[in-house]
């Protein structure tokens, strides 16, 4: 279950600590301090990306970035699709939390 506390922060690690490879429309992220290679579908890709600089960020902060580029749907159920899926990311060890 997502985590909707709206104050829950994710952070990425250094950009350098993830290899992604584009393939079609799978994307693979080798995680160098893990060894595990983790296979991905959108949005993945679209989230870590957005989370390239650094900086710490809730899943209305990561709704607000990626609603710039593309159709969400309601507001409510896209933040909770997206806590879930930062969630997943942490659970993978790809992200954490802040």
């Amino acid at each position: 279950m997502p985590d909707l506390d709206a104050k829950t922060a994710y952070l990425r690690d250094a950009a350098d600590a993830v290899t992604a490879c584009i393939l079609d429309d799978l994307t693979l992220f080798y995680h160098h301090r893990s060894g595990q290679t983790h296979m991905v579908i959108s949005p993945v890709p679209e989230i870590m990306e957005r989370m390239a600089d650094g900086a710490p960020v809730t899943a209305q902060t990561m709704h607000d970035r990626l609603a710039r580029d593309f159709e969400l749907g309601p507001e409510a159920d896209a933040v909770t699709e997206i806590a879930a899926h930062l969630d997943a990311l942490v659970a993978l060890g790809l992200v954490r939390l802040a």
